[in-house]
């Protein structure tokens, strides 16, 4: 198990990861669609250009690259950036918390009012913007830019910079939209 030292530790390495790798903006060149994303190339060369699928448009996250895309019907990346899924161990609720592995589809679009009803604990409140859910109490949204990490370290939600998720939620996702979650 580890100590309050290494968990302090990864997380400062985390954060100067953060800062080090999502300080510019891309040009509208740098992703299919024309859509900037605040994401630095280093992230978007993690995101694969193309995918094979079904021919639906849908969302793309991958736990162990720290990244989520977008992809047009015919598999072509349109827009992506970092993402922070859920955690392996969550202390305040004690067991981990890792964002489930599988396709699902986006039942509920949110503002960006939209507040967690479970988090922080007891009560909740915390701001979720532009909540997209797709599983149970799982979601797609928002949070404050130091927030999004170069690591998994949510209670389960796929955080996204907010500039994404409401590029997300007004120019892409509609209720049936599917969204992969990778194997960590």
């Amino acid at each position: 198990m580890r100590t309050l030292a290494s968990y302090i530790s990864f997380f400062a390495l985390c954060s100067v990861s953060f800062i080090l790798c999502s300080c510019s903006n891309m040009s509208s060149d740098d992703m299919n669609g024309g859509y900037a994303s605040n994401s630095s190339p280093d992230v978007t060369s993690r995101i694969p250009q193309h995918i094979d699928h079904s021919g639906q448009k849908l969302v793309v996250v991958d736990p162990r690259a720290h990244t989520w895309g977008a992809y047009d019907e015919g598999g072509n990346l349109v827009r992506g950036g970092l993402a922070s899924a859920g955690s392996d161990f969550c202390s305040d609720l004690n067991r981990p918390c890792h964002t489930s592995v599988g396709t699902f589809h986006v039942y509920s679009l949110g503002s960006p009012d939209c507040k967690s009803t479970k988090f922080p604990k007891p009560r909740g409140g915390a701001p979720m913007p532009y909540c997209m859910f797709f599983n149970k109490d799982q979601a797609l949204h928002g949070v404050a830019d130091p927030e999004v990490a170069d690591a998994n370290l949510s209670h389960g939600c796929v955080r996204l910079h907010v500039a994404d998720a409401e590029w997300l939620r007004y120019n892409f996702v509609n209720i049936g939209t599917p969204v992969v979650v990778k194997p960590y």
